[in-house]
């Protein structure tokens, strides 16, 4: 249901007018020592970034806000060796070293986001006008937080409550109707402390072909609020509670290509998040915390035929409830961090013949240890149990040797797992139009026996049933990576930072889909099976050079080859064709669909302090990648048609007036690229902003 837009800015107005004539904060006349980045998301302790042994990127809030950003995949796009690639649904995940998706785990404040309708999480209903800092690990990180981190960890820290009162409002409006309203208000005063946020997203939406009746995006407008309470019971015991509560509703608009009619609906998204959290200082040395948490993921979406009547509609309706234990112990300067909990996982969804449960209770340990000045060396694991697939043990290890002031040399490996998911194991779908099927692998048994008996198959394949059944005898078993990570960091001079990372990823029981069995209409039965052996290996490097205090300039740089192991085998041996004729080579496997070779940035933050002026430019480019087989071989291959490699460059200029008022224009894809097959880039975006601190 659409929230009133009337009542929604009537409320705002009334919060703006009541905070603004609060009492203004005092300005803190001492001067702020600025202080080494600090990072929590890597350890689960508090470290500073630069002596972390495993790659870690840090996102500020003051980048942020300069670039005038909105959503989360806006500015994971701008970040060295990732990218943001859109699902078959709309959604955009990110992409991680070359591994998709679907391995990297999305956390707000430390817990998990729920709602991989199609494997992927929604990056774009994260807005990032709450945001304190984002924490990107690259690598696996399974032995610190299970599954779904076999790629490494985006960690999203939202503001908490500051001393005093103080708040600000945040209005950007730009091409195809796109508007963002935020309002914030944080207090803090004595054991007591309350942050509230409120956002309001909306689009017209956008279309990037003329011949075509429907959009590439639709109209939506979405509303985040957020809020934190924080209560310090005394100077041992602390509590937090968070909750964060998300609906859009969006228009749905689809066209049946073969007879051309078109059908209209809406499409609905409910999410809410809460946690609790008491945290108990048992001495300087030792810290123990219990978390309690739960979240709700709820779509629905509907389509009527022209006269009305009901075409389609589907539902997805996902619960989770984790309690966590974790305890820090100091002994020197070494650090012993345990925790236990569980996790409890619900499913409802349409497709689907039953409402699976999983449950899976979890321990895990790290020690973080300093053997002298120059060395640091963590070790950790984490068992994961499970109810519906094997148990995991996933270990980890780190070293960082800072080798002078100037050098210092990393590396880390670890095992990182991602368990099937309930889509993988219970999904029940067939296509009403093309007669498709498409079943888990948990259903198979019972869903092809019941298609034999109800004559759907050839008689050749109820033949061979019980062959083709055999394949789904055992559980379907986890995807696991190896993932290693070697490099360094180099001071070169005060102000110019590099750095440079080799990694590598073996993944292996790759979960892909394959035709099980034909079925008498022509079509096929599809199943998930463990099959490929993958690995992505690569480089990065960044480099941030701060001439003085107004300017700073950054570049950074990914080079990455992801291939089949399988695949890349059979194209040695020379088993791989186009047409009849033409027999393909080594050198012609390009590797995975929807990978580029090369990606880079660069970044440029000026400030102005006599014109209270801040400025930037920002850069992005994208290599050529393919996704799909246009020769028919079933690979990627270098005949096979690419999108052509592009470049996306934004600009940014904000100017502050009287301290409190900050007006700011800019351009989002400046040079105005587009491509159909690029549905996450629309047109040329200029916009206005105004800010107002309070």
């Amino acid at each position: 249901m659409n929230l009133n837009k009337k009542l929604f800015f009537i409320f705002i107005s009334l919060l703006v007018a009541n905070l603004s004539t609060a009492q203004k904060k005092k300005k803190d006349s001492v001067k702020v020592e600025k202080l080494d980045e600090v990072v929590v998301t890597a350890t689960r302790t508090l470290r500073q970034l630069s002596s972390l042994p495993m790659p870690v990127l840090l996102v500020s809030k003051a980048d942020i806000k300069r670039s005038n950003s909105l959503r989360l995949s806006d500015i994971l796009n701008e970040q060295t060796g990732l990218i943001t690639v859109p699902d078959f649904g709309g959604g955009e995940g990110i992409q991680l070293q070359g591994l998709d998706s679907q391995y990297t785990l999305i956390l707000i404040d430390g817990v998990p986001l729920i709602g991989r309708s199609a494997g992927t999480l929604d990056l774009s209903r994260i807005t990032v006008g709450n945001i304190k800092q984002i924490e990107i690990v690259k690598g696996a990180s399974s032995s610190l937080y299970g599954s779904e981190a076999l790629g490494g960890v985006v960690n999203i820290i939202t503001d908490t409550p500051k001393y005093g009162f103080r708040g600000e409002t945040n209005l950007r409006s730009g091409s195809f109707g796109t508007n963002d309203l935020s309002v914030s208000a944080s207090h803090k005063k004595d054991r007591f402390g309350i942050n509230l946020f409120v956002n309001r997203f909306s689009s017209e939406g956008y279309d990037l072909t003329d011949n075509t009746v429907t959009n590439t995006v639709d109209p939506f407008s979405n509303y985040t609020f957020d809020t934190k309470i924080t209560y310090d019971f005394s100077e041992k015991l602390s509590l937090l509670f968070s909750g964060r509560y998300y609906t859009q509703n969006q228009d749905n608009v689809a066209q049946n290509t073969s007879t051309l009619d078109i059908y209209r609906g809406e499409s609905d998204i409910n999410e809410w998040n809460t946690r609790i959290k008491a945290v108990y200082k048992h001495n300087d040395n030792w810290e123990s915390l219990v978390e309690l948490y739960g979240s709700q993921y709820k779509a629905e979406e509907f389509l009527n035929r022209s006269d009305g009547s009901l075409f389609s509609d589907s539902f997805f309706n996902q619960k989770m409830f984790r309690p966590e234990f974790r305890s820090t112990l100091v002994v020197e300067k070494n650090e012993l961090t345990v925790g236990l909990g569980t996790t409890y996982e619900a499913l409802d969804r349409t497709y689907f013949s039953t409402t699976p449960i999983f449950n899976s209770p979890y321990l895990f340990a790290q020690y973080d240890m300093n053997p002298s000045d120059k060395l640091n060396i963590i070790v950790g694991a984490r068992y994961d149990n499970h109810n519906k697939y094997q148990s995991q043990l996933n270990p980890k290890l780190a070293i960082n040797y800072k080798i002078n002031d100037n050098i210092s040399v990393k590396g880390s490996v670890g095992r990182g797992f991602k368990a099937p998911d309930f889509r993988q194991l219970y999904f029940d779908f067939t296509n009403s139009a093309v007669g498709y099927t498409v079943l888990g692998y948990n259903v198979v048994g019972i869903r092809v026996q019941e298609l034999a008996d109800q004559g759907q198959l050839p008689a050749s394949t109820v033949a061979n049933l019980s062959s083709i059944l055999a394949q789904f005898d055992n559980d379907l078993k986890p995807e696991s990576s190896l993932g290693y990570n070697i490099g360094a960091d180099v001071k070169v001079l005060s102000n110019l930072n590099l750095g440079v990372n080799f990694f590598r990823n073996d993944v292996t029981n790759l979960i892909d889909t394959q035709a099980i069995a034909p079925k008498v209409n022509g079509q096929n039965i599809f199943s998930y099976i463990n099959r490929n052996k993958v690995f992505t290996q690569g480089l990065e490097f960044n480099s941030t050079f701060k001439p003085n205090e107004r300017l700073k300039l950054s570049l950074g740089y990914q080079l990455v080859y992801a291939k089949d192991k399988e695949a890349l085998q059979k194209f040695k041996d020379g088993g791989v064709n186009v047409g009849t004729t033409l027999q393909l080579t080594k050198d012609q496997y390009f590797g995975l669909f929807n990978r580029s070779r090369h990606m880079a940035n660069v970044k440029a933050f000026y400030i102005v302090p006599k014109w209270n002026l801040d400025a930037n430019i920002r850069a992005t480019y994208r290599s050529k990648y393919g996704l799909f087989d246009t020769n028919g071989n079933e690979y990627l291959d270098t005949l096979d048609t690419f999108i052509e490699g592009y470049a996306i460059v934004d600009v940014a200029i904000n100017k502050t007036f009287f301290k409190d008022y900050q007006v700011g224009i800019g351009a989002d894809n400046l040079f105005g690229f587009n491509n159909i097959q690029v549905t996450n880039i629309a047109g040329r975006t200029i916009y206005g902003k105004l800010n107002i601190q309070f």
